[in-house]
């Protein structure tokens, strides 16, 4: 946890991040795990997608698991069913990630418990682009 006695928001946790590792990234142009982290890569922020079957996604090169990138990120963003979530937390905490952040539609109360336990904050059925636009947040000089 990044303060003594609370979670930080959904908004703090977008606002102080500048690294977004993003399991699930795809290339299907038509996709939300296409769309969304590319909107935050237009806004400022670093992407690193993480995904195990594909080089790269919008011009940015993949990594196949969150052990694989090799230097801090600030928040683990997931586009995975939730019975994967568990895994990816269990991942965000082995890689000493501040924060996880689980897609619109995406919950689970066992990765919520892990995330906990560690200290880490914790977002699950929010969509990342929208709390950017709800916020006006952008990493642009």
């Amino acid at each position: 946890m990044t303060t003594v006695d609370r979670m930080r928001s959904a908004q703090e946790i977008l606002a102080e991040a500048n690294v977004i590792a993003v399991v699930g990234a795809s290339r299907d142009p038509f996709k939300p795990a296409h769309t969304v982290p590319l909107q935050m890569l237009r806004h400022g922020w670093r992407i690193i997608p993480v995904n195990p079957f594909v080089d790269e996604v919008f011009g940015v090169k993949t990594v196949p698991t969150l052990a694989d990138i090799g230097e801090p990120v600030d928040l683990v963003d997931v586009f995975r069913p939730a019975r994967d979530a568990v895994e990816v937390v269990r991942q965000a905490i082995a890689i000493k990630a501040p924060a996880v952040w689980l897609q619109s539609g995406i919950v689970s109360a066992e990765a919520r418990r892990l995330a906990e336990e560690a200290g880490i904050d914790y977002v699950e059925d929010r969509c990342l682009a929208v709390e950017r636009a709800v916020g006006s947040l952008t990493r642009l000089a």
